[in-house]
């Protein structure tokens, strides 16, 4: 390709159709650098914003200033979050970027409705309870011998005791769970974290009871489905029929529909409650804090404390123990 460029540009030819094949690439190499969630994130959002200005009669690509400026104002008028409009922006100048075209969200009067929503909607995030654990047994304990409920509970367990993301327990496969001695040793192939696909290794040790242990509650669910290969964690029809992988979106589910049925508050957890259970019981545990971030895999020091904080919020108070 570079060759032709070279002749090209010697013999004053036109460089349309090598440029169009560069910019494809260009997008490809974009595209490939973000994360699944995110590039489907980004979809989901630009779609919204086509369809928005199609009913306006309004052009999406290239989008001027003040249509974006009005789309902003109209999501926080529908109440949406702050984060939710901020990706939404990001996502309109991704396209126009992957289109060689200066995004619009730059513009001065966009920043200023942009800074005017999140002052107005706020941007401290909504956190989930951590699943601890007596809220993890109560869950597995609501579980039967069926596939379902086998299925369930070593998903519940794994992903607690590997304070695995939703993104990450669903992508295992079976190729990726070594048995040995002392445990279970999982593989994450690619990770929030970890774009170009590095890997780390997780050890999840024995459990001292066979309901919460990773180990022997994984091994349940792979013989009674007869899973052997392919991914570990699979859809189950009414009639006992085993499907295809997983979503993200299918552990949130199970994570809510389990903790109803042990009396919690479904609302109060979330598919990311059990990663930060485990991170809450370790710093309960009084875990150190590399420890806790070998198995958490958090890069930022400063995100991991943010649980142990939260963990040792009463432990460690200056109200407490003063005589109150």
């Amino acid at each position: 390709m570079t060759a032709a460029i070279v002749k090209a540009d010697k013999s004053s030819q036109n460089l349309g159709p090598v440029l169009e094949g560069l910019t494809a690439t260009v997008r490809a190499l974009a595209l490939e650098g973000a994360a699944e969630n995110t590039r489907r994130a980004y979809a989901s959002d630009w779609r919204t914003f086509t369809a928005w200005c199609a009913q306006g009669g309004l052009e999406p690509l290239p989008a001027l200033p003040a249509a974006v400026a009005l789309y902003v104002a109209h999501l926080a008028e529908a109440g949406r979050k702050a984060s939710t409009i901020t990706r939404a922006c990001a996502a309109i100048a991704s396209a126009h970027h992957a289109a060689g075209l200066s995004s619009p969200t730059a513009h001065e009067n966009v920043r200023q409705v942009m800074k005017g929503a999140r002052r107005a909607l706020g941007t401290r995030p909504t956190q989930k309870a951590p699943v601890r654990v007596d809220d993890l047994r109560a869950m597995v304990g609501t579980l039967g011998e069926t596939l379902a409920g086998q299925r369930d509970r070593a998903l519940l367990v794994v992903g607690f005791a590997g304070a695995l993301r939703r993104s990450e327990l669903v992508a295992l496969d079976v190729a990726d769970t070594t048995e040995t001695r002392d445990g279970l040793m999982i593989t994450i192939r690619r990770s929030k974290t970890d774009q170009e696909g590095a890997g780390h290794e997780v050890a999840l040790p024995f459990g001292s009871d066979p309901a919460t242990c990773p180990v022997r509650t994984l091994r349940a669910w792979l013989e009674a489905s007869g899973i052997t290969s392919g991914p570990v964690f699979r859809s189950i029809t009414r009639h006992g029929v085993i499907g295809d992988r997983l979503t993200d979106k299918s552990v949130a589910g199970i994570v809510k529909r389990t903790a109803t049925r042990a009396g919690l508050d479904a609302a109060r957890f979330a598919g990311h409650s059990l990663r930060a259970g485990l991170m809450t019981a370790s710093a309960e545990a009084g875990k150190p804090l590399d420890v806790i971030m070998r198995q958490s895999r958090h890069r930022s020091h400063a995100v991991a404390l943010g649980y142990i904080r939260r963990a040792s919020a009463f432990k460690e108070n200056a109200a407490a123990g003063i005589g109150l």
